[in-house]
C-alpha cells in the first residue's frame, strides 16, 4: 500500500507561508512529502527543508518523493515538539517558515494494519510512531473507567462518555478488547439508539480522543506554539493546519496570546500578564478549502488554517 496523503490547502499555504530562495524551512509533519514537494523549489537557490514525521513510514514515503532534491532537503523521523532539541544538534538557531498539518494522513486511516480507522475492521493500534510500545488496545484495556470517561469527554467532546467507558469497561471483564470492531459495537450499544441515528459515525469522537491520548497530540502542539519564539527568525512565518475544535482552539489561543493580546480576567486595573508581541497574525480568521478541493479530497471539510509572522525586531529588542 502506498503511503498516500493529499496536501491539503496547499495553494494557501504556499501562498501564505511565501517561502523565498535561500531559505530554510521545517515541514513538521511532513507524511508522503506532499507539501514539501511545492515547497522547494521555492527555496532554490540555496534554501533548506527540514522534514519531520514520527510515524518511519511517512518518512520512507517522503525519501523516495523527494530523493531528486539532494542534499536541499534532510528527513528526520521525529516527534515535532522536540524541534528546538533537533535544530540544536545541527547548529540551527531558527527557520524562515515552520508548518505544522495535524491532519492524520489518507494512508494512516486507510492502511488495516493501523487501526485508526472505526470504518474497517483491524487491530486497536492507533500509534503514529510504530516503535511506541503502548497502543490503543492498552488503553482501551488496562486504564480506568474515570480515565476512559475523562479523556473520551475532554478529548473527544462526546456526550456520552460516561456511558461508553461503562460499557468498555463491562465488556473488558468478559474478554480483552482487540480490534476496532469490537471496539465499535461497544460504542455502538453505550449510545442510546435516536443519537446514533443523527449526526457522524457514533464512534468518530471516541476514535479521536483514543488516538489523541495516545499520542499526546494536543500536548506536542502546544509544546511547538509556546517554543515558536526561539524557532522562528524574526519575520519567519509559521502556519498550522488543524482539523477538529480543540487543535483549533489551542492555535488560535496561541497565536493570540502571542500577538500581544493581554490575558487578564476583565476587571482588573492593570495589566499584570506581561503579554508581549511575539507574533504577527497574517490570517485573522482560519482560512478553510474552497469547494473545488473538497470534491476531489473530501476529507479536508473540517481543515482550518492559521498563519503567523515572528515580529521583524530582534528578541532582545522587544
Amino acid at each position: 500500500m502506498l503511503f498516500e496523503h493529499k496536501p491539503v490547502l496547499l495553494a494557501e499555504v504556499i501562498e501564505l507561508l511565501n517561502p523565498q530562495p535561500g531559505e530554510l524551512f521545517v515541514d513538521a509533519t511532513v507524511g508522503g512529502g506532499g507539501h514539501s514537494i511545492a515547497i522547494l523549489p521555492r527555496l532554490y537557490p540555496g534554501g533548506r527543508l527540514l522534514g519531520l514525521d514520527r510515524d518511519a513510514e511517512a518518512i520512507a514515503a517522503a525519501q523516495k518523493r523527494l530523493v531528486h532534491f539532494g542534499e536541499s532537503v534532510e528527513l528526520v523521523q521525529a516527534n515535532f515538539k522536540d524541534i528546538l532539541l533537533i535544530l540544536k544538534e545541527r547548529n540551527i538557531s531558527g527557520v524562515d517558515g515552520l508548518l505544522l498539518d495535524l491532519g492524520v494522513s489518507s494512508y494512516q486511516l486507510d492502511n488495516p494494519r493501523r487501526g485508526f480507522s472505526y470504518q474497517t475492521d483491524a487491530p486497536l493500534d492507533m500509534r503514529m510512531n510504530q516503535q511506541q510500545q503502548m497502543t490503543a488496545e492498552d488503553i482501551v484495556n488496562s486504564w480506568s473507567e474515570e480515565k476512559l470517561a475523562s479523556i473520551i469527554w475532554q478529548y473527544g467532546e462526546e456526550r456520552w462518555a460516561s456511558r461508553i467507558a461503562s460499557f468498555i469497561v463491562e465488556a473488558r471483564k468478559k474478554r480483552v478488547i482487540k480490534t476496532t470492531s469490537e471496539l465499535v459495537d461497544i460504542i455502538k450499544k453505550a449510545i442510546p439508539a435516536g443519537a446514533r441515528r443523527v449526526g457522524s459515525h457514533p464512534a468518530k469522537r471516541t476514535f479521536q480522543a483514543l488516538r489523541i491520548a495516545l499520542n499526546g497530540e494536543l500536548d506536542a502542539l502546544r509544546t511547538v506554539l509556546e517554543q515558536v519564539e526561539f524557532i522562528l527568525t524574526p519575520g519567519g512565518r509559521i502556519g498550522v493546519i488543524s482539523f477538529h475544535s480543540l487543535e483549533d482552539r489551542i492555535v488560535k489561543e496561541s497565536f493570540r496570546t502571542l500577538s500581544g493580546k493581554c490575558t487578564c480576567p476583565p476587571g482588573l486595573p492593570v495589566c499584570v500578564c506581561g503579554s508581549k508581541r511575539v507574533l504577527d497574525l497574517i490570517t485573522r480568521k482560519p482560512v478553510k478549502p474552497k469547494e473545488t478541493e473538497l470534491e476531489v479530497n473530501p476529507r479536508a471539510r473540517s481543515a482550518k488554517l492559521r498563519v503567523a509572522q515572528r515580529v521583524l525586531k530582534d528578541k532582545e529588542g522587544e
